[in-house]
């Protein structure tokens, strides 16, 4: 099997900055793209960037230029940097990986337990 064990949400006040991070465990050969998630009480998940083994990234247009993904891939690890929070970006935000468990194997999507971000003065 495989784990997506997040961290580093919490409360911060508004233009403030918080840096998440999830950590993939388990049965890995590869991960393809890496991403995260997130959902505001009453509303769907949205995608908020994601990043492709290369580094190549797509952001949501309500993040871009405050928020940058990155990834170690040798860590099996995916990070967010937030700057500039927006009590709009309050939600679970959650971390996505496609994971191959072996060499030529089918994609498997898995999903980390989300982590409580909330933006307030």
């Amino acid at each position: 099997q495989v784990q997506l064990v997040e961290s580093g949400g919490g409360l911060v006040q508004p233009g403030g900055s918080l840096r998440l991070s999830c950590a993939a465990s388990g049965s890995i050969f590869s991960i393809n793209d890496m991403g995260w998630y997130r959902q505001a009480p009453g509303k769907q998940r949205e995608l908020v960037t994601v990043i492709t083994r290369g580094g190549r990234t797509n952001d949501a247009d309500s993040v871009k230029g405050r928020f940058t993904i990155s990834r170690d891939n040798a860590k099996n690890t995916v990070y967010l940097q937030m700057n500039s929070l927006k009590p709009e970006d309050t939600a679970v935000y959650y971390c996505n990986a496609a994971v191959r468990r072996i060499a030529g194997g089918t994609l498997y999507n898995y999903w980390g337990q989300g982590t409580q971000v909330t933006v307030s003065s």
